[in-house]
Order: C-alpha cells, then structure tokens, then sequence
C-alpha cells in the first residue's frame, strides 16, 4: 500500500516535525513498538574518565594535595592534569578540564589577591570597630 502524500504533510505539520523524522519515528514504532520511540543517547566523544576514576579524582580533589609532600597548597588545572596523568595514564590539556569538573559538580574558586603593601593589623582594626560592609 501506498503512502497517502496529503496524509504525510498533515501529519509532519501536526506533529510539528520533519517528514523524513516522522517517517523514522514511524518505522521504529512498527518494528519496537513505544519502546522504539524513547529518546536515544547521542552520538559523541565518550568520556575520558571512567565514573570510578572521575570519583577517585573527585576524592583526591576534596582531599587537597599535602603542601609538605607535593610543595603545592591548593590544586590549579595543571595540577589537576598532572594528577589525572600520573594516576590514570590519560591525558587532560588544562582548559578542557573546566567543562569535566563543572559536570563533577566542582566550580572554580580562586582566593582574593592581597596587595602587597596591606597593613594586617590595621584591617583587624577596621573589622573590630564594625566599620566593615555587610
């Protein structure tokens, strides 16, 4: 039997698709019946760290690195390149590292600079007498 065209353009308006993913829609259903019709996952590059490496890595991150051993007091991207390198043997360039860690729930914290010529003592000074801004 032949397909109705008339039949295929309402259909494709309705349905507010293209005709060519209605009919695909269509034969999936046909042969898989509604489980044809589940979204599928999406081509694309597969991660490079495995979920219990990206946990192990996420331990080590909380963790912090030990300033006496490793000479470092809070971990940098390149660090973290260094360490998923040494750990896991995979390499990581450091600015591809933000879009891992955002999707391992971390964010990017960086301190506040400390000018180099600030007078500890008269900034305690400042605070206890309640003159700072909330």
């Amino acid at each position: 039997m032949r397909e109705n065209p008339e039949f295929i353009v309402t259909a494709t308006r309705l349905a507010g698709m293209e005709r060519q993913a209605l009919r695909d829609a269509v034969t999936r259903y046909n042969a898989e019946g509604l489980a044809g019709l589940e979204d599928r996952p999406k081509p694309g590059r597969p991660p490079g760290l495995t979920e219990g490496e990206e946990a192990a890595l996420a331990g080590l991150i909380l963790r912090g690195p030990d300033p006496e051993r490793s000479g470092i007091s809070s971990y940098t991207r390149e660090d973290i390149a260094q360490l998923i390198e040494q750990r896991f043997g995979k390499h990581y360039h450091p600015a591809s590292l933000s879009k891992v860690l955002r999707r391992m729930g971390f964010s990017r914290q960086k301190a506040r600079q400390v000018h180099p010529n600030s007078d500890p003592q008269a900034q305690a000074a400042w605070v206890k007498r309640g003159c700072r801004a909330h």
